[in-house]
């Protein structure tokens, strides 16, 4: 019988704070390696650009993946106005720039209040929304056109945190299936010079938050701990 296993088989809820450049499916392997636990997943994909919390559930907490990728998000993050991105943010290289020079901050406050609400929005280009078994991304890397069905999503709140032209800081309340990149692109249209995501972080997740979570590091650490006085 070991102890150390049955824990995480019977099931466990692990709060990541994800850094920036590890893929969600990285965070998972690392642990799942390290666990060497049957089941194992995580509720919701965080872009390798974006850090913050991810929810990892082991054993019989994946039955609960469904329910926490159904809850609202939080999210903090910065755009940065007049130059966009073909992948929104910083995947990929500037490929066009207007000027910023009538962009007011009564202008960039009233055009976040605009996204409040119940609508349509269209996902990236560079995303893993499948077309005909395909990822989007794959499609955009080789340069092929593909039509992007709108999603429907809602903002529950749009907090525009601090402007300091070109970057609007700003925080984000949201539904599943949000896409941030997309708002950005949507919010440069809005007020007519372009803009591009060029920071994101996930701080809360229904009733979880950021604050409650540990780096991969960290985790690895109390998983070895663990391992030590169970055995």
């Amino acid at each position: 019988m070991n102890l150390f296993i049955d824990k995480y088989n019977l099931g466990k809820t692990i709060l990541v704070d994800k850094s920036m450049d590890w893929t969600s499916f990285d965070v998972v392997k690392k642990i799942r390696n390290t666990i060497k636990c049957k089941k194992i997943g995580h509720a919701g994909t965080l872009d390798p650009l974006a850090t913050g919390l991810l929810i990892l559930c082991t054993g019989k907490n994946t039955k609960k993946i469904n329910e926490y990728q159904n809850y609202p998000k939080e999210y903090t993050g910065t755009f940065i106005l007049g130059k966009t991105t073909p992948s929104h943010d910083l995947e990929t290289e500037i490929n066009s720039q207007k000027t910023t020079k009538n962009i007011t901050e009564k202008k960039i406050i009233e055009s976040s209040k605009s996204f409040l609400g119940i609508q349509n929005q269209v996902p990236p280009k560079f995303s893993a929304v499948k077309i005909n078994g395909k990822r989007a991304y794959s499609f955009a890397r080789n340069n092929e056109k593909v039509k992007l069905k709108e999603k429907k999503i809602e903002i529950f709140k749009f907090e525009i945190i601090s402007i300091k032209i070109p970057e609007v800081d700003f925080k984000i309340n949201c539904s599943k299936g949000t896409y941030i990149r997309s708002i950005a692109r949507d919010f440069g249209k809005k007020i007519k010079c372009g803009a591009y995501l060029s920071k994101l972080r996930r701080t809360k997740i229904g009733m979880f938050s950021v604050d409650k979570a540990k780096d991969i590091n960290n985790i690895i650490k109390t998983i070895n701990k663990e391992k030590i006085e169970n055995n």
